[in-house]
């Protein structure tokens, strides 16, 4: 079963889910960090890294010799990474999508494939646990090729915990799309409740059924579960606003970890996504 863990904004505490449910799974689980902008469920898995991998995707290389300038190429291309200057085809390579649309157009064979480094690929384990990180290239804005070399490592395992990015842009998309669930994480405020309604509405597209963690539950108002009793959203966890808690965070302390009993309440969490997922099939 695959899990992405999202959030319609930063700050709500996602990879605290993330983490959390990943070490109180007891078996076969992965920990896949999809926040290749800013990955840091290993501050608190601490995990050690067997291997750093390269990645990279596809951009065009000009042969000049070739080209006889006839805009095909530049004509594909909706990112504008191609562009006819005086006798001359540019390439921008930070603008390129990767579609590879030049390649197969180009009449004259002018136009071979080479790449650019998006970042690395960290994969690591905590005990049992298979850790797997993105780490985005300084300076790079292509993250969702990076994010789906990430989840190659999806499926290794019965159990697949993903600490998708916030919000709801093509990152998320890219992180979320094929999951069996997505577990939204919101607080009850109306920025929380705001970026939520952003986060189902994404959701909805991709037709993934979802589920909600609230934390800091006890502060706040009542607006994120009435909005969820609306859309019909089951609430599946609720956080509570504690003083140890935000401790044991600051320290890179998990909570299952500090507090022993929380493990219970992850397991938990985990058999009422199960059990909801199953009933949903039935349906």
């Amino acid at each position: 079963m695959i899990i992405s863990i999202a959030s319609g904004k930063g700050g709500t505490g996602k990879t605290t889910v993330a983490t959390n449910l990943a070490l109180s799974l007891k078996g076969d689980v992965n920990l896949l960090d999809c926040d290749v902008e800013e990955p840091n469920a290993h501050l608190f898995i601490k995990p050690t890294i067997d291997k750093v991998e390269t990645v990279s995707t596809f951009v065009p290389k000009i042969d000049d010799a070739k080209c006889n300038l006839c805009r095909k190429c530049t004509d594909i291309c909706r990112f504008s990474a191609l562009a006819v200057a005086g006798n001359s085809l540019l390439v921008f390579p930070e603008m390129c999508h990767s579609c590879e649309g030049c390649l197969e157009v180009c009449p004259e064979g002018a136009i071979s494939a080479s790449t650019r480094e998006l970042g690395v690929l960290e994969s690591g384990h905590c005990g049992d646990l298979g850790f797997y990180s993105g780490r985005i290239r300084v300076g790079e804005a292509m993250s969702p090729p990076l994010i789906k070399k990430v989840r190659t490592k999806e499926r290794e395992r019965e159990i697949t915990i993903i600490d998708a990015p916030p919000g709801t842009s093509c990152p998320v998309i890219a992180a979320m799309k094929g999951s069996d669930f997505v577990l939204m994480v919101t607080e009850p405020t109306p920025f929380g409740l705001h970026d939520l309604k952003l986060a189902v509405e994404a959701v909805k597209v991709l037709g993934i059924p979802s589920g909600l963690v609230i934390n800091r539950s006890d502060m706040g108002d009542n607006g994120v579960k009435e909005y969820a009793k609306q859309e019909n959203i089951p609430v599946f966890l609720e956080i509570p606003f504690e003083r140890k808690i935000a401790e044991a965070y600051s320290r890179g302390i998990p909570i299952v970890e500090a507090f022993p009993a929380w493990a219970i309440t992850f397991r938990t969490l985990y058999e009422k996504i199960e059990q909801y997922s199953a009933d949903l099939k039935e349906s």
